[in-house]
This record gives structure tokens, sequence and C-alpha cells, in this order.
């Protein structure tokens, strides 16, 4: 069984236990997060494409870590001009780990009562 979700701007396929590097989510460690931004969903036997999501699909996670990523050096200079800039990144993620994937029926509003 596998999905692929979009979270971040990016797209991910994920199968249960995996543990992914995601752009941050604002999340507490040992936190469960939901997305629903389900593009597809194999359940083993049937593959759900979604346009462009699958509705009512869910896939849950928990939150193992929030830190920042390897520092990038940036380096930019003009030749012969003699301007130099030197910059450094870290780009800040979210470490997950993939808990169930599910398809769930939605809940009916109960209809009010005629007067």
């Amino acid at each position: 069984m596998y999905a692929i979700i979009e979270t971040g701007g990016k797209q991910y396929k994920v199968e249960n236990g995996d543990v992914l590097f995601i752009e941050k989510l604002d999340a507490a460690e040992d936190a469960s997060v939901s997305f629903e931004q389900v593009i597809a969903l194999h359940d083993g036997k049937t593959l759900k494409v979604g346009t462009p999501y699958v509705k009512n699909a869910v896939v849950t996670a928990h939150v193992l870590k929030n830190g920042k990523g390897k520092k990038l050096t940036v380096f930019t200079y003009k030749p012969k001009k003699g301007s130099s800039r030197k910059l450094g990144h870290r780009q800040p993620y979210t470490k997950v780990q993939i808990d169930s994937m599910e398809i769930v029926k939605p809940v009916k509003a109960a209809k009010p009562a005629e007067e």
C-alpha cells in the first residue's frame, strides 16, 4: 500500500513506516499530523487517482523532530570589480514517520428539525 501526497510544494511517494524530511510544519514533536492532499492511493488491488486530489483520503503521520539542515555556503562575486559576498543558509525541516493511510467516510450533518 502506498500513497502520493503533496506538502510544502513537493510530492512524495509514501508507505507505512516511511520516515521523511519535509518542509517545516507548524507542529510540535510527538504531535500527529494529517495530509489531506493525497494525489493517488494504491491499496494493493486498485489505484485511485484524484483530480487533483482523492476525496476523503487521509495520510496520518507523527512528528519525530524539527530541525535545520546542513549549512550551505553561497558565494557570489563579480570578476574584475572587487565585489564579493558570502552568505550561509540552513533550511528548516520536519522529520515525520508515516503511520497510516486510508479513505475516511464523510460524516453527514444531521438535518435541522423543521418547525
